[in-house]
This record gives structure tokens, C-alpha cells and sequence, in this order.
């Protein structure tokens, strides 16, 4: 969720029944923490907890950076063992620390070590899928003083193809004491409530099921209270959504970075609600700030007509 999970996008998701929401990845490594990616991804909300994602390969890196976000004023730190990409793994960071238990253990025990707010971990069910040793992560992450495992149904090598695969999941929430939170593909609320059954698990994360429909987060929560489904928002209430949301992320990035910000957010709330890729395509074609709250505005003006 790197370049997604922003202060704007956790604050709506938030508000639309997330019960926390874990802010970009950032680098361990103390050479990128001045560059303007780090510093957006630092910034906090007093209003929210802050839950800072910490990766890297160095356990003192990793110690540094903890203590560095607790200063700052963060309430969870949370590493990252669960990244496939590829530029994150060939720097032996994400997901590619589940092949080397031993660097896992001396990773998390440092970061405990280093600060006295909750470390938590989030990880994938091995690093192919004859590799899965899930189960024995979570057992040195409980050893260490981890305070809560997520767990991403799929190996490093399968990236985001394929099935997710919530066996596994089930058997770490056998094995271990600690909370365990199901991950992956979890896209609407019946879904989450069958994950959270078949598993056992204590909560679910969802990631890009929010892309577009943040509000999928208070479905998912109302189904899991209540049993019962709760109605989507219609289509004008969705692009009003759509539109505070840009907003905010012109406010936030400024002109410039804003419209670029802007344009996949949209998009995805576009896609979500099955509309034409010509209303994507002319969305991302705006050059002015204002054009494109205007162009969501006209476009929920003319809904609103056709379905009159």
C-alpha cells in the first residue's frame, strides 16, 4: 500500500470504520528519511493512532528507525516481512527475510528491544509455497515480544497472483497466543466474516478491497457486529466521497503532486462503481486542480439526471 495508505486515505478510512490504519512503509535506511517521500509519509495526525510501518534488512537499522518513529510521536511500530516487490526483496528486505529465520529473530528482537510502545509484524505464509514456514515465524515473533501478527495469504513468489490461501493462517492462530489478523483479497464483507470463521483469526487487514470503496470498511465491521448487511452508499454519496477525497489530497501534496495523487484514487473510485474507462481516461487528462472537483461534481450531476 506504499503510495496509497497516505494521511488522507487513513483519515477516510477512518472515518468509514477502520479500527486502525497502518500509514506507508518507510525505510529503515537513515539516508532516505530527508527526502520528501519520507517526510510526506511522517507526517501525523494527533487526532489518530499512529501506526508507522518500518523495512529494512539491518536489525540496528531497524532498532534506530523504531526509536526514531516513537520520538516522533508514533504509538505502534510495525515491521514489514511481507512486501514481494522487487526492489524491496533484492535489498534482502520484505518478504525475502522469511528465508533467513535467524536475521527474522535478531530483527525483531532488536526492535522490541529498542522501544516500549507495541511491535507489531506483518508477514506472508513463507517465500514459495513448498516454503511456507509461517508458523515458525510466528513463533519467534512471539518469543520476541511481537504484539500482534498480520498475515498476507500468500508466499513472496506468488506476489498477488493467484488464490490467497488461509490454511496456513489457520494454523499460526492454532499455534501461537498473540493476535492474528487474515490478509489478502478480502474484498466484501461476507468474505471477511468467512475468513475470520475458517481462520479463527482476530481481526482482518484489508488493503487494495479499500481502494475506491473505503466504505467497505464499516460493511465489513457491521457485518461482523451485527450478522447483517449494510447498504452501500448510493452513487452520488460515493463520488461525494470521491470528491472530499481528492480534495483532501490536493490539500495535502499541494497543485502539483496533488492532480498526480488524485488521478489513481479516482480512477479507482471510478472502476468500483463500473463506470466507462472513458470517464478514467478524461479525468486523468485534467491539468488544473479545480477541473478535476469540477469534473466529479458534473459527473454526479449528470448521474443524478440519468437516473431521474
Amino acid at each position: 500500500m506504499a503510495g496509497v495508505s497516505d494521511l488522507p486515505f487513513r483519515r477516510l478510512c477512518l472515518e468509514h470504520g477502520a479500527s486502525y490504519a497502518v500509514a506507508e512503509m518507510i525505510s529503515a535506511n537513515p539516508n532516505t528519511h530527508q527526502t520528501q517521500k519520507s517526510q510526506w509519509r511522517s507526517v501525523i495526525d494527533p487526532n489518530q493512532a499512529h501506526i508507522v510501518q518500518i523495512v529494512g534488512h539491518d536489525p540496528k537499522q531497524l532498532a534506530a528507525a523504531a526509536r526514531l518513529n516513537q520520538e516522533s510521536g508514533a504509538n505502534i511500530i510495525d515491521i514489514n516481512m511481507g512486501c514481494p516487490a522487487k526492489k524491496v526483496c533484492k535489498k534482502a528486505a520484505g518478504s525475502a527475510l522469511l528465508a533467513n529465520e535467524t536475521l527474522v529473530q535478531n530483527i525483531l528482537t532488536a526492535v522490541t528491544s529498542a522501544v516500549d510502545i507495541p511491535v507489531t509484524l506483518k508477514i506472508r505464509t513463507g517465500t514459495a509455497p513448498d516454503k511456507r514456514n509461517a508458523t515458525t515465524i510466528a513463533r519467534i515473533a512471539q518469543d520476541a515480544g511481537i504484539a500482534a501478527l498480520t498475515i498476507h495469504g500468500r508466499t513472496r513468489a506468488c506476489a498477488f497472483k493467484g488464490a490467497v490461501e488461509y490454511d496456513t493462517i489457520a494454523d499460526v492462530v492454532h499455534s501461537v497466543d498473540i493476535p492474528v489478523i487474515a490478509n489478502g483479497d478480502i474484498t466484501h464483507p461476507e468474505q471477511a466474516l468467512k475468513v475470520l470463521n475458517y481462520t479463527g483469526a482476530a481481526g482482518v487487514m484489508v488493503g487494495r478491497g479499500a481502494q475506491g470503496q473505503p466504505w467497505i470498511l464499516g460493511q465489513i465491521r457491521h457485518k461482523w457486529r451485527t450478522g447483517k448487511i449494510l447498504d452501500e452508499p448510493s452513487r452520488e454519496t460515493k463520488l461525494q466521497i470521491a470528491r472530499e477525497h481528492v480534495a483532501e489530497i490536493q490539500g495535502f501534496y499541494g497543485d502539483f503532486m496533488g492532480l498526480r495523487f488524485a488521478r489513481k484514487h479516482a480512477s479507482w473510485y471510478f472502476e468500483a462503481m463500473g463506470l466507462d474507462r472513458s470517464v478514467r481516461s478524461s479525468f486523468n487528462q485534467i491539468q488544473h486542480p479545480q477541473e478535476q472537483l469540477d469534473f466529479i461534481q458534473q459527473l454526479t450531476m449528470t448521474l443524478t439526471q440519468d437516473a431521474a
